[in-house]
Order: structure tokens, then sequence, then C-alpha cells
């Protein structure tokens, strides 16, 4: 096992590395009201402008693969797209199922998304030349999402491969032999993994399956999963975690946690998922892989498990994080695709210090959809996960990785504190109204002006952040009487505070938009605009207009892994590439979305434009209508452009004089990315041109649409 170099990408025969579920179905939830034949779906949809949500009812209606749009989009931002692309992983699938499968018998997939290991199952048996229907071999494949079901199902008819797979939109659990299935299956097929291995529910997931659906000593693809883990020193990663020693370094007097305020803050409590390699450089390896647990498929697995291990330091430092992976016994894959990534477990405070040689006691342990970790040296060093979690008398807020980074940053919070000096510049006892769910504005706007008085909506945060901000107010300087959270609606809002508002004012942030494309927090316009018969004559809106900007970009591995599939191990695979979101050889009138990714945790890139400007959004003044705007990208490298990075650069005053940007030099923040239908070489100052368009409709569902020409 070689060190993280970064950390080895390997399987052991055959599985992959992919978010599943509703975790993999990042922005949308589903409503399944019947699991018969007919059933319908109902769909959440948000506005990303409002922050209104709305169920679309999916019906299930498609027994014969016709074309169908309605669920286009839906499954665009999962990751089946990455996975299916990934031609090596889907060989050793089939090479493991070809070597597990040698005669007819009954087959269980579950979770079986497109249909790809039904198919390899039912073919290694022969049975897509089996036409009597006598054969004594059967694939029943379960699968929850409607949607999902509704694509499989197409697949299947594509591929003449319905007669062989029994499709039921039922989560495993929901399965009866002498009802769904005609009996014990002698084989399991599945792949419900994400990055932690275990929090799709693997574990639940085999012990009902083994102890309902499979015969005794089934065999099973996979085989087994083993997990390792390594100590290293990372100041990258522990800024994404250690606010307060972050924070005290900061001159603008502000703390989010106050000394002996650290219980009430902390970060989202299960294992951070990222491209570990993507910061190869930035890593100090303090010891070698250690081997944790092992879960082997063919048998029950426990529900927990404890395991003691000491860690022989091999260089001296500060224990920052734990990287954790898992490997699955096969071929070993390196190529980067988006659906692999590593976890960090964060330790506690500025890290655990150890000098080389010395032993560290770990203690792992595992539930069934979570593994943990605590480190010992020679005193007790313990580290409570932290849980989302509130109630009465017991207050503890939980923010994303990232944000806990972007508060900790010395140059973000001069610029936050700069701005908003200047917007209160001037204002004696001003009113101030935070929109959004920023936790340092209102503590900003407070201890700058200390005759302000701050009103805050925080509608994702709600009266979470009103407790806390209460909670450490007086370490902050300021009593609670001066902040306010206003948690009764905008409408009623407007009839409290007529006229009466001096400072309108977000970072933007949004909580729980973190993963979602960057100009999805221009929901802070329309919430202005809603709101802007409360602001006073003169008064200042901050941040005054988003920009929205571009960079063409050299992504060959983001390409590779989002390109339009044609046969997948011999499965026609080509009708998918529309719903699940490809680029490339798309049917006429189709276009690849815009999607959200983190370009640093892309794989290879190099820009190739200087950075352009799109459109811009004049947040002084209320949205009137639908805007829009276009440019001509002007190159400034040689090389093949594969697509358009864009991102939003928060102008915060009139002057332009402080500026905040989320593009992909800033680590902390998503990019969407438009990819191209086929890569073009480009020359500098050459022939080849790309022209970026971009509109808004406030009016419709928010979206905003970009379209791209070539030339």
């Amino acid at each position: 096992m070689s060190p993280l170099s970064l950390v080895p990408k390997t399987f052991v025969l055959f599985l992959s590395f992919r978010c599943r579920s509703v975790t993999r179905l990042r922005s949308v939830s589903a409503r399944t009201m019947s699991s018969q034949p007919g059933q319908r779906v109902f769909q959440l949809r948000q506005d990303p402008l409002t922050g209104n949500s709305e169920w679309i009812v999916i019906e299930e209606n498609d027994q014969t693969g016709a074309p169908e749009t309605s669920t286009d989009g839906l499954l665009a931002t999962t990751s089946y797209l990455d996975m299916l692309n990934d031609s090596r992983r889907n060989r050793a699938f089939r090479l493991a199922i070809e070597k597990t499968i040698t005669e007819p018998c009954h087959v269980l997939d579950i979770g079986a998304g497109t249909g790809l290991l039904s198919m390899m199952a039912a073919r290694a048996m022969g049975e897509e030349e089996e036409e009597s229907g006598d054969s004594k071999g059967i694939v029943t494949a379960c699968e929850s999402y409607l949607p999902m079901v509704k694509l499989m199902r197409k697949v299947l008819h594509k591929n003449g491969m319905t007669k062989n797979v029994n499709l039921i939109n039922k989560r495993s659990d929901e399965l009866k032999v002498g009802s769904e299935l005609a009996s014990r299956a002698d084989v399991l097929v599945s792949e419900i993994l994400d990055s932690e291995l275990l929090g799709e529910g693997l574990i639940p997931s085999l012990q009902h399956a083994h102890d309902m659906l499979l015969v005794d000593n089934p065999k099973t693809v996979p085989y087994r999963a083993t997990t390792y883990c390594q100590l290293v020193e990372s100041t990258f990663l522990c800024n994404m975690h250690d606010l307060r020693n972050n924070e005290a370094k900061s001159p603008d007097g502000v703390r989010l946690v106050p000394p002996g305020s650290e219980s009430l803050f902390g970060i989202k409590s299960q294992q951070y998922g990222m491209h570990v390699d993507a910061i190869e450089k930035e890593i100090k390896l303090l010891s070698e892989p250690v081997k944790i647990f092992e879960f082997d498929f063919w048998k029950r697995p426990e529900s927990n498990g404890e395991l003691e291990v000491h860690i022989d330091a091999i260089s001296a430092g500060s224990i920052h994080a734990i990287i954790s992976w898992w490997v699955l016994q096969l071929d070993t894959l390196r190529d980067w695709c988006d659906h692999w990534k590593q976890c960090v477990w964060f330790t506690p405070g500025a890290g655990v210090s150890i000098s080389k040689g010395e032993k560290v006691h770990l203690h792992a342990a595992h539930t069934c959809t979570n593994i943990l970790y605590n480190l010992k040296k020679t005193q007790s060093l313990t580290h409570e996960m932290t849980q989302s979690h509130l109630s009465t008398g017991y207050l503890h807020l939980t923010l994303p990785a990232e944000r806990v980074a972007i508060y900790g940053d010395n140059m973000y919070r001069q610029s936050i504190w700069e701005a908003t000096r200047n917007a209160l510049q001037g204002k004696s006892h001003p009113q101030c109204l935070v929109i959004d769910d920023s936790l340092l504005l209102p503590l900003m706007a407070l201890r700058i002006s200390n005759r302000s008085r701050v009103i805050s909506l925080s509608p994702g945060l709600q009266e979470i952040s009103a407790r806390y901000l209460e909670a450490i107010a007086d370490s902050n300087g300021f009593s609670k009487d001066r902040f306010e959270y206003f948690g009764e609606g905008k409408a009623k809002l407007a009839e409290a505070y007529l006229g009466k508002i001096d400072l309108l004012i977000g970072e933007p942030y949004y909580y729980g938009l973190e993963s979602r494309l960057p100009w999805q927090n221009l929901r802070f316009w329309k919430d202005r605009t809603l709101l802007d018969s409360v602001l006073s004559e003169g008064a200042v809106v901050m941040p005054y207009k988003g920009v929205l900007r571009g960079c063409a970009m050299y992504l060959p591995d983001l390409w590779k892994s989002r390109c339009c599939l044609g046969s997948v191990e011999g499965f026609d695979h080509a009708l998918v590439n529309t719903t699940l979101g490809g680029c490339g050889d798309l049917p006429s009138g189709k276009d690849s979305p815009c999607l959200p990714f983190f370009i640093w945790q892309c794989g290879e890139t190099k820009k190739l434009s200087k950075e352009f400007t799109v459109m811009e959004f004049d947040f002084s003044k209320p949205i009137t209508g639908p805007c829009s705007g276009e440019v001509q990208i002007e190159f400034m490298k040689s090389g093949i452009c594969h697509g358009i990075a864009l991102w939003m650069d928060w102008v915060m005053d009139k002057e332009n004089s402080t500026v905040i940007s989320t593009g992909p030099d800033v680590r902390y923040w998503k990019q969407g990315v438009k990819l191209l239908g086929k890569p073009i070489t480009v020359r500098e100052k050459g022939l080849s041109s790309i022209g970026i368009q971009a509109s808004l409709d406030p009016s419709s569902n928010g979206e905003l649409i970009i379209t791209h020409t070539l030339s």
C-alpha cells in the first residue's frame, strides 16, 4: 500500500465510488406516493431566486421506452454519468460479474441505476440469447427513485433486455420473497457506496438482504471492502475547521467562536469528501496508511464495530486531519473522475502535535452509517462528532467546512469589514437589515457602530442563528436588545419597517446553496426587490452589484467524465445522455447543462483566456424585468478549450473599492462549468471564437440561462 500518493485508488474486484440515492441527487428530493404500476412521485423543485419550493408530479406512465422530457435535468447533477464514463471501472465490473456468475441463477441487483450491472449479469448467464422463457436464470433489479426507474426501463428496452431483467420500483428492504421475488437470490450485485463507504445505507441494506432475500453463503459482487486511513498535516485542511484559532489573528475583534464558546459552533459532522490529490503538495504525511475495517459483502455485517490501533509517527508535526478511503479488490484506477473522492476527518482545534517515532493511539468505530475516529496520545484527547442538533437548553450551530474556512480568512474578513464600515459611514442610528444567512455581517455591523441595530432574516439557519448570536453577544461587546431575528416573513417585515431600513446587506450567502451554482445567490437581488419598501431615503444596499464573470479553460479530465455515452461494455447508453447532463454528441436542440464544480479539484486545468464579464446585476435598484448579456471570448493562450468556467464577483460598494470574487483562484467556492459540445483547438488571437450569452427572467423559474456559440 503506497502512502497517499496521494491516496491509493484501488478497486478489489470491481466496485466504484460515487454518491448514491438522495445524497447523489444533490439538489432534489422526491416523495413516492405508491410503489405499484401507475404510481406517481412528487419531485421538489426550488426557485433559486425566491427560495420557494413546489412539488412537480412525475407519473409512472412509460412502459415502452418512448422518449420523454419530464425528467430531463433531474439527474444531471448526479454522478451516474461520471461513473459510466469510467471505462476501466466498467470493465472491472464486467470481469468480476463474469467470473462470479458462471451458470443460470437468481441475481439480485440493489440500487440498479441505469441497469448496467443487471444487464451484465443477464449476459453472463447467456440470458440475452434466451427466447423460450424456460431459463432458470433471472435478474431482479430494484431501484427506488422513479426518474431513474423510467430511464433504466428505456435502457433495457433499447438493449432488448426487458424480458431478462425484472425491474421493481422499490427499496430493497421493501422486497419480499413470495411477492416481488419468486425465491431467494443466489448472487447479489450492488453499488450502494459513498465516499465514507457506509453513508448510503450499505450495512442495513446488506443485513436485510442476507436476512430476507439471499440464500445462505451467496456469491456477491463486490466481495469485500477495506477501509484505510492516514495521519496528515495540512494548513489548508486545518483552516477548514479551526475557526477559533484563525479568527484570533484577525484585527477586526469580531469573534464567531469566543473563548469558552467552542461547543456552540462546529462543522457538519460527516467526514468531508474531496479529491485529496488536488492538495498533494500541501500535505505532509505523518504516518503510513493503516488498515481499519474490513467488510465482507458475502456475509451479514454487524451494525457496530470498534478497533484500537497504535500508529507510529514517521515525521514530527501536527495532526490536522485523518484522510480515509476504501479499497475494493481488483484493478487499480488512477484516472481522475468526479465520483471518486477520499474523506477527511478533522482533528480538534489546531491539531495534535506529535514527534517522529511517537506512538499515537487511534480508536476507530463504525455505526450503520458512519466511521468515527478518536486520537489519543499521552493525555486523552477526545473529539465529539458534532451534531446538527438544537433543543431546549442546548445549542450547536454547524456550517460546511468551506464556510468555516471563509470566516477564518483574514483577507475575506477585512473586505467585509471595510465594506460594512463604508456603508455605515455618516449614519447616526442605523437600522441594518441582513437578508441572507450571514453570521459575520450582523456582528460586524454591531461592532462598527455602537448605535446600530440589526434585524436578520436568516432564511436558511432561521432561529438557530438568532440563538447563536444571542449566546455570543456579550463576548462581542453588544447587548441582545440591539439584535432581532425576524421570522414572520417579508410581508410582515415590510409592514413593521416601512421606510426605516438604512442599510440592507448580505455577503451574499444562503445556507444550503453551497453545492449549487454560484449565481443562485442572486436570491439576494430578489429578496432586496421584495423589500424595497422598507428602505429609507438614501439607504445603502450592499453588495452594490453582482457581476457574472468567466474564463475559457482546458479541462480534459472533467470533459472526459461528462462526455456523452455510446456503448458501455457492449450496452447502448446513448439515450441517457440528455437526462444525465452529458456534453458532446447530443441530439439537435439539446445542450449540456451548466453544472457546479470545484475547478481546482477537476484534475488538470489551465486558463486559456482572460477573465471576462458576461453581465452585471444592479442591486441598487429592484429587478424590473428580464436582463441579459453576452461576450466574445478573447483567447490569450493556445490549447484545447473544453469549456467555460463561470462565477460571480460581488461588488460591495458603488466605488468598486471592495470586490469579493468566487472565481477558480479561490478554493472555497464552486464555479459553474459550461462544457462545450466538442473541444475546440484555439490559437492565441486566432480565428476560433466562442460567444457566451446569458439571460435571467425573474418571472419564470429564476434560472440563469447560459448558452454558447462557436465560430
